[in-house]
């Protein structure tokens, strides 16, 4: 469970300017629903390269309707464009990244340019606009990545932590949230499962399989609830059961086959969201774990110095807890 703190939140965005690059994506979608349904921001701006996408969005928050809208096209690639779109922000959520594992990997040199270039730039823009507070959305593929895109990103988590070192102890706070795939997202299996199973057969890469789980709206208040506790440095990664893709697929539908097609390039059997050559700086929080830098950081982080985990330990989906057939049925409604 991702417990809310609702007065530290009101504290980060109500009356403040908030930048959201990559806004047009499911994160920010869900994101600006939060923040609109539940809290007073000056500004809501989303950052986006997609101009159809800002139009459909457009229709769902209109700026008619919702005042504090602001719809900005531009590409984090573009150092001059974001320099002139963070001015007067406050908090700003890094979102923004090149995603899809096999897309990537035939497109290497393209991921480089937004995600690892997008990252540099948002660090510089930050701190150049006194922005104060940036969070870099991550991934649980930077640990121990096989793939180009968890090494991107791995490349953003080191970005953006040194960027506390860059700002100096007055500059921006900047931080890191990393964490698996949201279940029912477009990057998920479950969309596929649910129309396989009109067609009888599942397709599954490994029996063995498994994944955090982790919904979209737990991952907008654990964003949220990071941002507002942040010191400046830290990773936070949020503790969450999992499941066995044999057991969602029973879940979805337990009269289906199963056709085991193999993995595929750069996909692992279990997923990690702490690697065994960090869980000795791993502070063990109660609804959430945060992994502290390795660099020298001024950030006074002596709240976390309580309970630390195991040096050598892995936090993987595979050696997780799962969960009950009960509660993942209730995900999947």
């Amino acid at each position: 469970m991702i417990h809310n703190l609702l007065e530290d939140i009101a504290e980060l965005v109500n009356g403040k300017n908030i930048f959201i690059t990559g806004g047009t994506g499911s994160f920010g979608n869900e994101l600006t629903q939060v923040l609109l349904e539940n809290y007073s921001p000056k500004k809501i701006i989303i950052f986006s390269r997609d101009e159809f996408k800002q139009f459909n969005m457009k229709q769902k928050f209109p700026e008619s309707k919702y005042k504090c809208m602001r719809y900005f096209v531009g590409d984090v690639r573009d150092y001059e464009r974001l320099l002139m779109a963070t001015k007067g922000v406050d908090v700003l959520f890094h979102a923004a990244a090149m995603k899809q594992v096999d897309t990537i990997e035939y497109n290497p040199l393209e991921a480089i340019k937004t995600n690892i270039n997008g990252t540099e730039n948002i660090v510089k823009v930050a701190i150049n606009n006194g922005i104060k507070k940036v969070i870099g959305i991550s991934t649980d593929k930077c640990v121990s990545p096989i793939n180009l895109y968890g090494a991107t990103k791995l490349c953003l988590e080191k970005l953006i932590i040194y960027g506390n070192m860059m700002a100096g102890e007055n500059g921006p706070k900047f931080s890191v949230l990393r964490y698996g795939n949201v279940f029912g997202s477009r990057g998920s299996v479950v969309p596929l499962f649910k129309t396989q199973q009109e067609t009888g057969e599942f397709t599954i890469t490994d029996e063995r399989m498994t994944r955090f789980t982790l919904t979209l709206r737990q991952a907008i208040t654990f964003v949220l609830n990071s941002a507002a506790l942040t010191k400046g440095g830290e990773v936070f990664v949020p503790k969450l059961p999992s499941y066995n893709i044999v057991q969602l697929t029973q879940c979805i539908n337990p009269n289906c086959k199963l056709k085991i097609i193999g993995k595929r390039p750069g996909e692992k059997i279990h997923e990690a969201m702490i690697s065994s050559s960090e869980s000795y700086r791993t502070a063990i929080m109660e609804d959430y774990y945060v992994v502290l830098p390795e660099i020298n950081i001024s950030s006074d982080f002596s709240s976390y110095r309580t309970n630390f985990m195991e040096d050598g330990i892995e936090y993987s989906s595979g050696s997780n807890e799962l969960i009950l057939n009960e509660e993942l049925k209730k995900l999947l409604e």
